[in-house]
């Protein structure tokens, strides 16, 4: 694929040091076209109002060969880039106040502009919140609202697997080169991501390996990719606060899922929620929460005339029999319970036969699993 002067005029700039994605799209600003960059002469270049060595670095052609130099690398990778000046630039990412000038893209272009959602937390989940993020992640990208997410470990990773349960394409934005798979252990969920349809997005150039500072600077684009961004779990000092922060700053609508208010993991969803985030149970409550008209976009696009029909929901079945009703309610999804003390704990309402046969019904039917030392709690 052949580059343009303008879009190689924009990747010069953002491969030139001291220059943050404000200042290149300061410059281009009062350029012409990207490509004019190259024609100035140095006081040109530093009447944009660049740091003397970043004029210097242009003028004397670096920029240039380094611009070239990281084609050659995108075209060796299969990938592409997407820059602010491209008609095809994400609108929504546009919005925010610092959009990058450059996206590193590997994957579908076009799902960036979809209607998405972010959803983002811990790398140390509970299981409840493994199980809620992919339960909401499937259930939302059933009904063709895109996941976007930063692939990390928890429930990045949770997010992502729950789209590709639900064999839809979804974004994972790197913080790293699109080159550079972090963490290693998810290369084949990136694999997954790009053979469905997905898409893997990055500011960072090629072999950019993980480094701090580049996570959080990553978290402004998933929630400026999206409509909102939901919280499933994190502690006081969690990095998914910069996204949530990012979010309210974007104007972007903010959802949590209440946690239990002894994990140190419910503490930013629980607080979000009392700042006014919305309470998450359900895909619904994302799903009537949208703009009217994305709404009757995805209900177009799936092809149906009215709301679709719950998936799931963190409630009890209603058409469960009374004792199934009572078991499933004594257990829980971030706690395993001990069938001595199950038992013990239901000994007023049902008799143990009455017990053990629920739990079977119960872990046939998937709403329980038994784990080892016989030990049962709540699916989702």
């Amino acid at each position: 694929m052949q580059i343009d002067e303008n879009r190689l005029g924009m990747l010069a700039l953002t491969l030139t040091p001291n220059l943050g994605p404000k200042r290149v799209l300061d410059a281009v600003a009062q350029l012409r076209i990207p490509g004019q960059i190259f024609e100035l002469t140095l006081t040109e270049l530093e009447g944009l109002r660049l740091p003397a060595d970043a004029a210097q670095f242009i003028f004397d052609g670096k920029a240039r060969r380094a611009a070239d130099e990281e084609w050659g690398k995108i075209i060796q990778c299969g990938a592409t880039i997407l820059t602010s000046w491209c008609s095809n630039y994400p609108e929504r990412l546009k919005e925010i106040y610092d959009p990058p000038p450059v996206l590193w893209v590997r994957g579908d272009i076009g799902l960036l502009s979809r209607p998405s959602i972010g959803v983002v937390g811990t790398r140390h989940p509970s299981p409840y919140g493994t199980g809620v993020a992919e339960m909401l992640s499937r259930d939302l990208a059933a009904h063709r609202l895109t996941i976007v997410s930063g692939m990390a470990r928890g429930i990045d990773t949770c997010a992502h697997k729950g789209a590709l349960v639900a064999r839809t394409p979804t974004i994972a934005v790197w913080g790293t080169g699109v080159d550079v798979v972090y963490p290693k252990e998810n290369k084949k969920l990136a694999d997954d991501i790009l053979s469905t349809g997905g898409t893997i997005v990055s500011e960072m150039p090629m072999g950019t390996f993980p480094a701090p500072q580049n996570f959080p600077r990553r978290n402004r684009i998933i929630s400026g990719l999206s409509i909102g961004v939901l919280v499933v779990e994190a502690s006081e000092n969690s990095g998914t606060r910069v996204t949530a922060r990012c979010a309210a700053e974007q104007d972007r609508d903010i959802y949590a899922v209440p946690g239990n208010v002894t994990n140190k993991n419910s503490w930013t969803p629980n607080t979000l929620i009392k700042q006014g985030a919305k309470l998450v149970a359900s895909w619904e409550d994302v799903w009537e929460d949208l703009p009217s008209q994305v709404r009757l976009q995805l209900e177009q696009e799936a092809g149906v005339e009215s709301k679709p029909e719950a998936v799931a929901s963190l409630l009890p079945d209603p058409m469960l029999r009374p004792e199934e009703t009572i078991v499933l309610l004594a257990l829980r999804t971030d706690e395993s319970l001990q069938i001595d003390e199950l038992l013990e704990k239901l000994e007023t309402q049902l008799t143990s036969s009455e017990v053990f046969t629920a739990l079977f019904e119960l872990e046939m039917s998937g709403r329980i699993r038994s784990l080892p030392g016989k030990n049962y709690m709540r699916t989702l």
